[in-house]
């Protein structure tokens, strides 16, 4: 009967790993194939706009389109950092959206475009079982999971302010591509 009894339990562990796995892979999946369909709409936005209208701000208290697009990449990848454990891809002293070498429409695809690539590999390197492993950052205790939503919100949320610049300079946002 003992041997029976390991067995089960020795089956329903095996089972138990294994839907963890196919979760995890599924999660791992679903993750990467949205920082990647995110990253093709944000060029999208990037590239409507044109050249000449990096500059451009909506009001004059707020950031310009570069300024925007470049926050959206620094911080985005400090998320992504905090989230998956790697190296923080830009230096924490580094203020993109305050160099004006950095504001060209050239660099700002560039920057925009490493953190995107950056996040996609931090994903597809990390362990996704320290999902809910908590991170402190100053004030701030999230699961990485947490943070990886939130860096995908983040984004999301940038993003989405520069239809407005896009429609202010006379053109028309691009739309939702799957």
């Amino acid at each position: 009967m003992k041997l029976l009894t390991f067995l089960i339990l020795a089956f329903s562990f095996g089972q138990i790993a294994n839907a963890q796995s196919n979760l995890s892979a599924t999660v791992r999946a679903q993750l990467i194939k949205d920082w990647k369909l995110t990253k093709v709409l944000t060029n999208e936005y990037l590239n409507t706009m044109p050249s000449d209208k990096y500059g451009f701000k909506a009001s004059d208290s707020i950031r310009s389109f570069a300024q925007q697009m470049l926050h959206l990449a620094q911080v985005t990848a400090a998320m992504v950092s905090h989230g998956t454990g790697e190296e923080r891809l830009f230096a924490r002293a580094t203020n993109l959206e305050q160099r004006p070498t950095a504001q060209t429409k050239d660099s700002v695809l560039y920057y925009v475009n490493t953190s995107y690539d950056y996040a996609i590999r931090a994903i597809q390197k990390f362990d996704m079982s320290k999902l809910d492993e908590k991170v402190k950052v100053r004030n701030m205790e999230e699961t990485r999971l947490g943070w990886l939503l939130k860096a995908f919100d983040h984004q999301t949320h940038h993003r989405g302010q520069t239809a407005i610049y896009i429609r202010l300079a006379g053109l028309r946002p691009p739309t939702w591509v799957e």
